[in-house]
Order: structure tokens, then sequence, then C-alpha cells
């Protein structure tokens, strides 16, 4: 189990696949990625106790990052992310 510290947050992503076709119909080719945004969700797992905004969430919390800031760490057990807790824009509620 992981467990963050130093104002780390372990964050889960939504998993947002892409299809390789338009709403109206037209196939676009496999290696084109869309535009990401530079904000978007994440889901609280775990968070170091030294986080500034600890007693505002919970486990699975919505969060607000910026995208760019996500780390991803990769560990035995599989990937993980996580993010410091000054680039957390905001709490969905």
């Amino acid at each position: 189990m992981f467990r963050p510290v130093n104002r780390y947050l372990h964050i889960t992503m939504n998993d947002d696949k892409e299809s390789n076709t338009t709403a109206s119909g037209i196939v676009l080719p496999d290696d084109f990625k869309p535009t990401e945004t530079h904000y978007t969700k994440a889901k609280v797992i775990a968070w170091a106790e030294d986080i500034r905004f600890a007693e505002k969430i919970d486990r699975m919390s919505t969060i607000i990052v910026d995208r760019k800031m996500i780390e991803e760490i990769d560990l035995p057990e599989g990937k993980i992310n996580v993010v410091l807790d000054n680039y957390v824009i905001g709490i969905v509620e």
C-alpha cells in the first residue's frame, strides 16, 4: 500500500478513452491525440497528513488539478499517480 508524504496526494485519473471516430462518423487516425485541457478531474485515494486542506477532503473526493503537474510512478504493484497539494485548484462538491 502506498502512503503519500510531503504534501502529496495519491490520485486516480478518469479513464476517458477517446474513440477514433467523431460524433459525425469521421474516422480519425490511430495516432491522433486531441488537445488536452490544462486542468482535469481526479479522485483522491490517500493524502499526506501535512496537506493544507486535509480537513476538506475525504477518500474518493473529486478534485481539479493541473494536468501537467501529475506525476506517474511505477511500483511493483502497478502505476500510481500523485500530485503536490499546491497544484490542486479546487474540490468538487
